[in-house]
């Protein structure tokens, strides 16, 4: 089930908590997307310990593949969509991982609105 969530909501108790709600946040985009996917890829928790073991070099990929997840879901749907991922992949390298968050939260809350 995709639930809707507040994005600034989500950003101040990123802040409040120092980053450990954003861990939870990645966690939980990580696996609902794979709900939403036909192609299952590492669950939440795994992708978070693979970002941490590489030192972040798994992030890339992991922005990149949820763009296209989201991507591919919008258009088997013919829910508007655009491709995302390689803005995902400049805000990674640019260290703007949470507005990644932000943007993936904003695409499933239009899909958790549009059930």
């Amino acid at each position: 089930m995709i639930k809707s969530r507040s994005i600034a909501s989500c950003i101040i108790f990123s802040l409040i908590t120092c980053g450990i709600y954003a861990i939870y946040w990645f966690i939980v985009l990580t696996d609902e997307i794979n709900t939403l996917s036909d192609n299952k890829g590492f669950s939440g928790g795994v992708s978070f310990l693979l970002s941490l073991v590489t030192c972040g070099i798994y992030s890339y990929f992991w922005a990149y593949d949820m763009g296209k997840r989201i991507n591919a879901y919008n258009t088997q749907r013919n829910l508007a969509t655009s491709d995302n991922s390689i803005l995902y992949i400049i805000l990674q390298i640019f260290g703007l991982g949470i507005v990644n968050y932000c943007l993936m939260q904003n695409d499933l809350n239009k899909i958790a609105e549009a059930k």
